[in-house]
């Protein structure tokens, strides 16, 4: 049995109507193969070897400054303070020095906004949109795995059940 997950029909995971088109272009023209370093949260499609590469590059630290984030995507801070009013994905805590704190998620969830807005030609709206379309898939494959794996238990069950009818078969015979 093939895990589910990993079969999602391109056309749920589409960024929209009018971005349709590109991601089917999209699509065919930089087919990235997934990884044991593809973050689990961000299909393919939305994946290409650049961004792995920057995902991978990224410190392996508890939590990131502003500054720190700013570096790492090359923008100036006041744009990523921007992006966080945009996309609802970019909500970074406060410690008590009210100094914003992001994690590695939020650093990989920045990493896609800015591919998305800077390298995709995305506007604003479109790049949110393809955010929460993410949000949704994410969700969605959490949910079929969780699926998959109850039908991985039943199916067990099953053949542990075909094997005892066999050998009480056996014995009647």
């Amino acid at each position: 049995m093939s895990n589910p997950s990993l079969e999602a029909d391109s056309s749920e995971l589409s960024l929209g109507d009018h971005h349709i088109d590109f991601v089917e272009e999209t699509e065919k023209a930089t087919s990235v193969p997934v990884t044991a370093t593809t973050p689990i949260s961000i299909p393919a499609m939305l994946c290409d070897e650049k961004l792995l590469e920057e995902i991978n590059a990224i410190p392996d630290k508890m939590g990131f400054k502003i500054g720190d984030v700013a570096e790492i995507l090359g923008i100036k801070q006041y744009v990523l303070r921007y992006w966080e009013t945009e996309f609802e994905v970019l909500r970074p805590k406060k410690a008590s020095n009210n100094q914003r704190m992001y994690t590695r998620k939020d650093v990989e969830n920045a990493l896609l906004i800015r591919k998305l807005l800077h390298r995709d030609r995305f506007s604003i709206e479109g790049a949110r949109n393809a955010m929460k379309e993410l949000k949704a898939h994410v969700r969605k494959e959490k949910d079929m795995t969780q699926v998959y794996h109850k039908l991985e238990g039943i199916n067990e069950a099953v053949e542990d059940l075909i094997l005892d009818i066999r050998r009480v078969r056996q014995i009647f015979k």
